[in-house]
């Protein structure tokens, strides 16, 4: 109760206005949904779903705390809240039950003869048998085994939910090895899958045609994997053809592959497509800024990206320019990988300046190996500030120096409790800007992780971080390795004469600018 002049203003706490009930379903689907899907402990809970739960949850917290005859309104609402997270905890731990693993990957690895693989998948051929999720990865499979799961499989395929067909064949000869793809993807062709992974096989074009049966019967797969599958231009072309449709993909992984520009932009058509995408990777794979403008560009039709990890290729400024509009329209984001991919201050500035007004929930953010000098550094800061939940910032490679170091850093000093760890490695660092780290984390409770490796920290400065760590929360256990720092007496000295000849730099590039716009 509040008192304002002559008049009594009362604050009821129960029961709860219809807007507040509505609101709480919302991030009670939300959290359920992304529990389901950052947790391979239990099983997934697509949005729809968690929205129905949601709003019966709510409704049965409600009826149990209006029965409850509490002393208060408070108890009431703790009454409410703790029977809405008790079922809530419920359905997470029904998820993972509906799901039945069965999985060979853990063994030695090794060439399977015929006998031996009917003795690993006997399991799969048992009378009542529930396995809806299997991974035969880790094994290599010649033309005797293959039949022996070709058999199997073609049994029991009705059931199957989540196939992991991941290095299979390795160290077989060509011709055997895509024999044995035909037979796995014939035993499973008319299969409904949810997932598919196929990486770690030496696909190319011929390899992915060997499971073509497979792929063309795919039309509601959720999620599908090609990692390090050496997949050229024209094998991401055949993916393309082969797949009925890709609308209902909400993970696509694409990893190590040799695609290249034209893959890139085969690839990017698949992307279009699917527009409930959720977890979107493709890294490390020869994309220049043509291709991945293509990719950037068919992102752009969907909104419910929670992860994206493009690491590893050439986009280039342009490209990140493009990126930052696709990612401003993905407020559901929470990892964002975006490490070496060349996009210079330009790009990353552009891009920064589109999460600062979006993703109000980004845990991880990775922009490593971009070129990004002092001149991103306010960005930067606005971009941390408005990320009050952000767990990991990754910024090794890059040319901040001290004076950017100290800008960001200081950004990171008030909140940013859940702050885990800070990577400033190769960022041509001194004194000063290793203690403005050391301060930025030293009280966080949560932090684990600071690396300063290879930049050039004098012995003095080396010693002055430690202190600050060691009169922190944190400690000293949080600082990396120190191996490859350049420990130069006099480094400190030249940063400085570096941060004086880019603010020169600047107020001569002001007084061009200046002289430009002047009228006579």
């Amino acid at each position: 109760m509040a008192v304002a002049g002559e008049h009594e203003v009362i604050f009821k706490l129960w029961p709860p206005s219809e807007h507040t009930r509505a609101v709480l379903v919302e991030k009670m689907t939300s959290n359920l949904a992304s529990i389901s899907f950052f947790s391979a402990k239990y099983g997934r809970i697509d949005k729809v779903e968690a929205a129905k739960h949601a709003k019966r949850i709510e409704e049965e917290a409600f009826i149990a705390a209006e029965q409850q005859s509490c002393e208060s309104d408070s108890l009431t609402v703790q009454t409410y809240a703790k029977q809405a997270s008790r079922l809530m905890l419920e359905v997470v731990k029904s998820a993972g039950k509906r799901e039945t693993f069965f999985d060979i990957s853990g063994g030695k690895r090794d060439f399977l003869t015929r006998e031996r693989a009917q003795e690993l998948l006997k399991p799969l051929t048992e009378a009542g048998n529930t396995y809806n999720k299997i991974c035969l990865s880790n094994w290599s499979f010649g033309k005797d085994a293959g039949m022996v799961a070709q058999e199997i499989l073609s049994n029991i395929k009705g059931n199957l939910q989540d196939v992991n067909l991941a290095d299979i064949v390795a160290g077989r000869p060509e011709a055997e090895a895509l024999e044995v793809m035909t037979l796995f993807s014939d035993s499973l062709a008319g299969s409904r899958l949810k997932s598919l992974n196929l990486s770690d096989n030496a696909l190319g074009e011929k390899g992915v045609r060997a499971f073509s049966s497979l792929l063309k019967s795919q039309g509601s797969l959720e999620a599908l994997y090609f990692m390090n599958n050496g997949i050229s231009e024209e094998a991401a072309s055949t993916i393309c053809e082969l797949l009925p449709s890709g609308k209902f993909l909400r993970t696509l992984h694409f990893h190590n592959n040799m695609s290249g520009d034209g893959g890139a932009q085969a690839l990017s058509k698949l992307v279009e497509k699917a527009t409930s995408l959720e977890d979107f990777q493709f890294s490390s794979t020869r994309v220049g800024t043509e291709g991945g403008v293509a990719l950037c560009t068919a992102l752009q039709t969907g909104k419910s990206l929670r992860r994206v990890d493009l690491r590893d290729n050439m986009f280039g400024p342009q490209c990140g320019v493009i990126l930052s509009k696709t990612l401003a329209l993905h407020p559901d984001l929470l990892d964002v990988h975006l490490g070496d991919l060349n996009m210079e201050d330009k790009g990353v500035t552009a891009l920064l300046n589109a999460l600062t007004g979006s993703a109000p929930n980004l845990r991880v953010l990775d922009l490593g190996g971009n070129e990004i000098t002092a001149k991103s550094a306010g960005a930067l800061a606005a971009c941390i500030k408005a990320k009050p939940g952000l767990t990991v910032l990754r910024l090794a490679e890059n040319e901040l120096k001290d004076k950017g170091a100290v800008i960001l850093c200081e950004a990171l000093k008030e909140g940013h409790n859940s702050l885990q760890e800070l990577d400033l490695s190769t960022n041509e660092l001194s004194r000063v800007g290793a203690v403005a780290a050391a301060e930025a984390v030293a009280h966080k409770a949560s932090f684990t992780k600071l690396n300063l490796d290879s930049n050039r920290i004098s012995e003095e400065g080396i010693e002055e971080l430690k202190d600050v760590l060691a009169k922190g929360v944190a400690g000293l256990k949080v600082l990396g390795s120190l191996d490859d720092n350049e420990e130069e007496a006099d480094g400190d000295d030249e940063d400085e004469e570096d941060v004086d000849e880019e603010d020169a730099e600047e107020d001569e590039d002001s007084v061009e600018l200046k002289f430009n716009s002047l009228k006579v």
